[in-house]
């Protein structure tokens, strides 16, 4: 299978069968990462269409120094925090995440039930985890994607999975709660404190 770059390159010198590929690729992941940040999905494809317009326009500048895939979502992001200003414009209140998964198997108390946690981490800490567990970006991508050092992505990644957990298991026995069905929240990935591990 061709790579991600090496498609990028011969879009680059005019391979419309490139773009395609690419297009092919990265629509579905594109539109997921809008989708659970953005209450209208109608919004969310209008700017997965946006996303690929800036490739179109930007072709003649990239330069293959990341990975397309990291190249792809900084534009997202980009877009989105536009979104965001807009919709803020317009309606003289933040914009409310959406924090969806369209591709959750689970009950919807159990997929609500995960959103409401989401939306209790801090901003900051809630994008680096759903970077990480729905987008499934490296540690190193999401430094470059949020300009951080890698090991502030680490902490906050930590501190984002710990505030989770324990949302989603709080006082309560942990199995008295139902495991979640969104695909992307792995709690197994969360180690145990060493009172937890002992008790």
């Amino acid at each position: 299978m061709t790579s991600d770059e090496a498609l990028m390159l011969k879009f680059q010198r005019g391979s419309r069968e490139a773009f395609e590929e690419l297009y092919a690729r990265y629509r579905g992941p594109i539109f997921g990462f809008f989708r659970r940040r953005l209450q209208a999905p109608e919004r969310a494809e209008d700017l997965v269409q946006e996303t690929f317009l800036a490739v179109i326009r930007a072709t003649s500048r990239y330069e293959p120094r990341s990975l397309v895939r990291t190249y792809l979502y900084g534009i997202a992001l980009n877009l989105l925090a536009a979104e965001r200003r807009k919709q803020t414009r317009e309606k003289g209140t933040p914009a409310v995440e959406s924090i969806d998964d369209p591709g959750s198997q689970g009950a919807p108390e159990t997929v609500l039930w995960v959103r409401q946690a989401l939306e209790q981490l801090e901003a900051g800490d809630r994008e680096v985890l759903m970077l990480r567990e729905y987008e499934q970006l490296s540690y190193a991508e999401i430094a470059q994607l949020l300009r951080l050092p890698v090991n502030t992505v680490r902490s906050r990644l930590f501190r984002a999975r710990m505030a989770l957990k324990e949302s989603l298991q709080p006082d309560a026995e942990p199995k008295a709660k139902p495991r979640s069905a969104v695909v992307a929240i792995r709690q197994d990935s969360v180690s145990a404190s060493p009172a937890e591990s002992e008790a």
